[in-house]
């Protein structure tokens, strides 16, 4: 090899070391392995799952670390619940710790509600990579009812599935068994055991939900999950559920009056809420009964203050109950908010009309195949084809 050029004719300096240079390669910043977690494919986030496979999917692949999921009540707080149960029961199964807070059933009772996990899921994961279609193409010529111009359209999807394996499968037919509940840790925190005096009308933050806040501080220091923490320890995750925030139940007038007398007490709550979990290895649900207040402006400042936001409108007592076009499905899913997580702009779900229907053992979450926006999109589909 030829000398450098600087060297030729001089003195030669002090020999360097061979590998002194101001190149350095680039290596992988070592990712924090938990079991129950995987990192993002999007933005390289770490990810939990909410135990509903197709809420997965609708997230980008998952639950972010260290964000907070909102879920907008249905009228009955059926379904919603159910989607909470979803998240405690992944949880257990993963050995997460839990945090569960309530104002009006008692911790324990929720937690005895879990569904049982599927140990043989291998069979129940099959068919939601098959698509579930309502209007497959049968030899019988007396099942063919579909008008001639659509029998070319392109076949829609209506399973909600990633085609990698994340998360559990359950049973809401069956309860989790005590041994299997009793494995997890679990904290509580249940209102009427913690006596909050009356907070005056100029305070920010409800008593109740600075107690909340409090406990929940104190559990993260306490327990390890504060990032900044020293690894003493392996390190774990904290799955926080917290049920019908904004009810009356916690002392907060929200969904009692159209002027409320404490109006930013719960916005304040979940600005500190999302700056505590931004610093630790904790995530959360939280469950809102958006169809009680009145103001919606309000209702859109707490949207933006959680990461992700969806929204579950029953069919149950109203006159969609009855149409024939939602016969299939027990009511409809809307997509409010999506994170904006280490990237410049969020992944947006393929379909905007979703629903959601309880089987007989098993929550899914479908595209509305009969809606007219996606006969709408299936048509369009069948003519970029056909130029």
């Amino acid at each position: 090899m030829a000398a450098p050029v600087n060297s030729v004719g001089k003195p030669s300096p002090e020999r360097l070391p061979l590998n002194t240079t101001s190149f350095q390669k680039k290596t992988r910043s070592k990712l924090i392995s938990i079991p129950g977690t995987r990192p993002s494919v999007q933005n390289g986030q770490l990810l939990v799952s909410t135990g509903v496979t197709s809420l997965d999917y609708l997230l980008g692949g998952g639950l972010a670390v260290g964000t907070v999921l909102l879920v907008e009540e249905d009228r009955y707080d059926s379904y919603s619940r159910m989607i909470l149960k979803y998240f405690l029961s992944e949880g257990v199964v993963c050995r997460h710790e839990l945090f569960v807070a309530t104002a009006q059933d008692d911790p324990d009772d929720i937690l005895q509600e879990l569904p049982a996990p599927i140990l043989d899921d291998v069979a129940i994961h099959k068919p939601l990579e098959q698509p579930l279609l309502s209007c497959e193409p049968s030899n019988s010529l007396d099942a063919m009812k579909i008008a001639w111009r659509y029998q070319n359209l392109p076949k829609v999807q209506s399973a909600l599935a990633s085609s990698s394996r994340f998360g559990h499968y359950y049973d809401v037919s069956k309860t989790m068994e005590p041994e299997i509940r009793q494995a997890a840790k679990c904290h509580r925190f249940y209102l009427p055991e913690h006596p909050t005096l009356s907070s005056p009308t100029h305070s920010p933050v409800l008593e109740s939900y600075s107690a909340l806040l409090k406990s929940l501080q104190d559990i993260i220091h306490k327990e390890g999950f504060d990032v900044a923490a020293p690894m003493s320890r392996p390190r774990n995750i904290l799955r926080i559920g917290l049920h019908s925030l904004g009810s009356a139940l916690w002392g907060d007038d929200l969904t009692c009056h159209d002027n409320p007398a404490h109006r930013h007490a719960l916005t304040t709550f979940l600005y500190g809420l999302r700056a505590l979990l931004r610093s630790s290895l904790a995530v959360a649900v939280v469950t809102v009964s958006s169809h009680l207040i009145q103001d919606r402006a309000l209702m859109g400042s707490i949207t933006r203050l959680c990461d992700n936001a969806i929204a579950l409108e029953s069919f149950k007592g109203s006159e969609r109950e009855t149409n024939p076009l939602y016969k299939d499905y027990h009511g409809l899913l809307h997509v409010r908010q999506v994170p904006h997580l280490n990237c410049l702009a969020s992944q947006l779900p393929d379909h905007k009309d979703l629903a959601f229907k309880l089987k007989r053992k098993q929550f899914t979450i479908e595209v509305l195949l009969d809606s007219p926006l996606t006969t709408w999109t299936r048509c369009v589909q069948s003519i970029s084809s056909c130029w």
